[in-house]
């Protein structure tokens, strides 16, 4: 079974692109695999099916990332660029927006 994820990333004021991740979404592994990408790769990369310090394995073709007004989880797992690194984003139940 895969483990679903999305990475979300500012690209505007009030406009998040949210990429999906098909495979291995779960924390010990998109934490350590995503350290060696930036925001600008994983937006090129457009829709991947799993991550890896070594590459992006990406759809072919790609559907276009999702476009939000703010960071949404919509699958288990949401990764979020925040302070110069990758962030497994873990929303309170009481919070307004994730």
């Amino acid at each position: 079974m895969s483990t679903r994820a999305q990475i979300a990333i500012q690209i505007g004021p009030e406009v998040w692109a949210h990429v999906y991740v098909h495979f291995d979404g779960y924390p010990a592994h998109m934490l350590p695999a995503l350290a060696r990408w930036k925001p600008e790769d994983i937006l090129t990369a457009i829709e991947i099916r799993q991550v890896t310090p070594k590459a992006l394995d990406c759809f072919n073709p790609p559907r276009a990332p999702r476009i939000l007004s703010r960071p949404t989880r919509e699958f288990v797992h949401l990764y979020m660029w925040i302070g110069c690194q990758w962030v497994h984003v873990m929303p309170q139940a009481d919070a307004p927006g994730v």
